[in-house]
């Protein structure tokens, strides 16, 4: 079996998909998308098809190894994610053509299904937003989640008053008092906070219990993160921005959080999102893969999630479920994702709307996602 061609589209926004195409007529199918980066990742997608064209699709790990190792420069958002989409298509080949789920090939299910939790929140205290928020909960608890995930709205600053503090907090109360006390709640700081003010923030909200709190800080200063760890009494998150094991050898090694959070459409995919979580077992810390693009991240998440001891719980946001690409939508019951029992990746691609081309703004390059982002007060530049 050789590959005979490689094939991008763009039918989302914050979507990009490929297929990779054999002799054999079997195609594997996977998701490139890099948020707010729509071009760079297709570009070194076509540089990558000239090695692989010709080769066995069926060799995942020397292709991960001469894709990684081979060119001078190594790592970067765009190739990892370029290499993340390309190793999570063989191994749909792979599960394809051998006739079992891919999963099996990584030695088989330690689990039976895959738990997931949902974004949803107190962001707006108003009465139209507090609807809101209810509707939306109500909807949610149709599928049966018991964890859900919100985070403060806004850019912050190196500190802020306390009105904008006590709204953040009274809205993560308000939160408990909604779903009780069976249900877990996790925020994501979004990497927006400065050390001092991450503690104190968490220590506000300690008192309802959070399941973790996610990017309490940038990732860049391993230190300043463990420094909010040991001074925060519950689980500190992060990884949706670390790019390989080498990126976060250093947070696993000084246990600078509890969770991690790698990223399959970032990391290398499945291949080296399974070599960070046998890493990090050695730590007792679990893996938490972020996922918040589409229906085939989520399947490329949920073959490592099937198969390694310390797996948590995995991200899904709403477009993760299908977002019109699947023949046959992924299905949240009682909390969780089945496992499925079909070759591959599990997900049958529906090829006409796979293979649209979006016509919206540049494939997801928005103002939320790469573009200017400012402080309102002074103007100056605020984190994403």
């Amino acid at each position: 079996m050789k590959i005979t061609r490689i094939d991008q589209f763009a039918p989302r926004n914050r979507t990009r998909l490929i297929r990779i195409s054999t002799d054999t007529g079997i195609e594997g199918w996977a998701e490139s998308t890099l948020e707010g980066k729509p071009y760079s990742v297709p570009a070194a997608i076509d540089e990558i098809a000239d090695y692989l064209i010709g080769k066995d699709p069926l060799r995942i790990e020397h292709h991960w190894q001469m894709i990684y190792r081979a060119s001078f420069f190594r790592g970067g958002a765009h190739n990892m994610s370029a290499l993340a989409g390309i190793d999570a298509a063989l191994w749909d080949i792979a599960g394809k053509h051998y006739g079992v789920p891919s999963y099996m090939l990584m030695g088989g299910n330690v689990r039976d299904r895959i738990r997931v939790y949902a974004h949803w929140g107190i962001r707006d205290l108003s009465d139209e937003g507090l609807e809101a928020s209810r509707d939306r909960l109500t909807m949610l608890q149709k599928s049966g989640y018991t964890a859900y995930k919100a985070g403060p709205a806004g850019n912050w600053r190196a500190h802020e008053p306390p009105a904008v503090i006590d709204k953040f907090v009274k809205a993560a109360y308000m939160m408990r008092e909604w779903v009780g006390d069976e249900v877990e709640l996790c925020f994501d700081f979004h990497a927006k906070m400065t050390p001092g003010l991450a503690v104190e923030i968490c220590h506000e909200i300690k008192g309802m219990r959070p399941m973790f709190v996610e990017e309490p800080v940038p990732q860049e200063n391993v230190d300043a993160l463990k420094r909010v760890q040991e001074q925060v009494p519950f689980p500190l998150a992060t990884g949706e921005r670390l790019l390989s094991r080498w990126e976060f050898r250093e947070v696993i090694e000084k246990q600078a959080v509890s969770l991690l959070q790698p990223d399959v459409a970032h990391c290398g995919g499945p291949s080296e999102l399974k070599r960070i979580a046998n890493y990090a077992e050695v730590y007792y810390q679990h893996i938490m893969p972020h996922c918040a693009i589409g229906p085939l991240a989520l399947a490329a998440c949920m073959l490592v999630d099937a198969v390694v001891p310390n797996f948590l719980i995995q991200e899904q946001v709403d477009a993760g479920l299908g977002n019109g690409l699947l023949k046959k939508d992924w299905v949240v019951k009682d909390g969780h994702i089945d496992l499925w029992d079909t070759p591959g990746l599990g997900v049958e691609v529906d090829e006409v709307e796979a293979t649209k081309e979006y016509s919206g703004d540049a494939y997801g390059f928005n103002k939320e996602l790469g573009g200017e982002n400012y402080h309102a007060n002074d103007g100056s530049v605020a984190d994403w």
